[in-house]
């Protein structure tokens, strides 16, 4: 990925302390939902750059990625400092293969989310993908602290765009917080709390489960679904979850 362009900082949202959204200018190529790119900056004569997700839909301006500042990071303590009119580097074509392309249709769509990994789901949501294979999508996203649930907006238009189609759920894992369950993701599905609430169970027959956020999550999360009889998809051998874990 060698196709650098540059892009210009349109737009800045700061969720929380460390938790922000940008938003460029860019002439990038078209991407399937679920794809990311690598954002970089030119630091000390050595470009920097990592992958975020694409939260915007495809073929929607601007460019839009979600993320966490890591206080002794290399590349995201300066670009949180960035504003709009400021110059960034994006690579020109996207990647990654945590898609729907390939995913075989069934009733139930789960997408399972920490904290910053909710970012590709907003993608994939304001796509046609998961509307034409799905009758029902399920968005669970887990935090630790109630103010890092970002995107409620965004949020409730998908839900007033696919009623009685789409369910959200938080989960709050380290304080209280109202219409939240608590607990870590992981904890709530081996209860049985999580399904019970959504009155939804994940089973390989009707099931396809995402799951994008911290690895100890991905980690857990597949042995708890494959003990329940899913298996992991693959574009060569079809099945039942999908994991992406960069963040």
């Amino acid at each position: 990925m060698k196709d650098w362009v540059e892009a210009r900082v349109v737009g800045k949202h700061r969720w929380t302390e460390g938790l922000y959204s940008l938003q460029f200018e860019a002439p990038i190529t078209d991407f399937v939902a679920g794809q990311y790119i690598k954002v970089a900056l030119d630091i000390e004569g050595e470009r920097v750059g990592r992958p975020y997700s694409l939260v915007n839909a495809p073929g929607e301006q601007p460019i839009e990625i979600f993320f966490n500042e890591v206080p002794q990071g290399p590349l995201t303590p300066p670009l949180s400092a960035l504003n709009p009119g400021d110059r960034v580097w994006l690579t020109a074509t996207a990647s990654g293969i945590f898609t729907l392309e390939s995913v075989q249709p069934a009733r139930d769509l789960w997408m399972l989310a920490t904290g910053t990994g909710l970012g590709v789901y907003l993608s994939i949501l304001r796509s046609p993908d998961p509307w034409r294979l799905f009758e029902r999508v399920i968005l669970v996203h887990g935090v630790r602290q109630g103010a890092d649930l970002a995107y409620s907006e965004t949020l409730d238009e998908i839900a007033g765009r696919y009623p009685g189609r789409f369910t959200r759920v938080a989960a709050v894992s380290r304080e209280p917080w109202p219409t939240a369950l608590p607990g870590r993701i992981t904890d709530l599905l081996t209860s049985g709390e999580l399904e019970r609430h959504v009155g939804l169970t994940i089973d390989p027959t009707t099931s396809h489960v995402m799951l994008c956020g911290n690895s100890a999550m991905i980690k857990d999360a597949k042995v708890i679904l494959e003990a329940r009889g899913l298996v992991r998809h693959r574009r060569q051998a079809p099945g039942h979850y999908t994991t992406e874990q960069y963040h």
